[in-house]
């Protein structure tokens, strides 16, 4: 029988060709004026996730 991929994780996490789990910053939309420059910088960029989280992810997206 097949496993289920877990579409709500597969919409919000990419993994890199070195199977990294990678995930957007929050919180972009909007109030970003009120926010440092250096914060909106960082923003912008995706994120590795941490260990322990990835785990959890892998199990949930399993063919990929």
């Amino acid at each position: 029988m097949k496993l289920k991929t877990n579409k709500a994780i597969s919409k919000r996490v990419k993994q890199s060709k070195k199977k990294k789990v990678m995930i957007r910053t929050g919180g972009q939309d909007h109030f970003n004026a009120r926010e440092t420059g250096k914060t909106r910088r960082n923003k912008r960029s995706d994120h590795q996730l941490s260990k322990a989280n990835t785990k959890n992810i892998k199990r949930l997206l399993p063919y990929s």
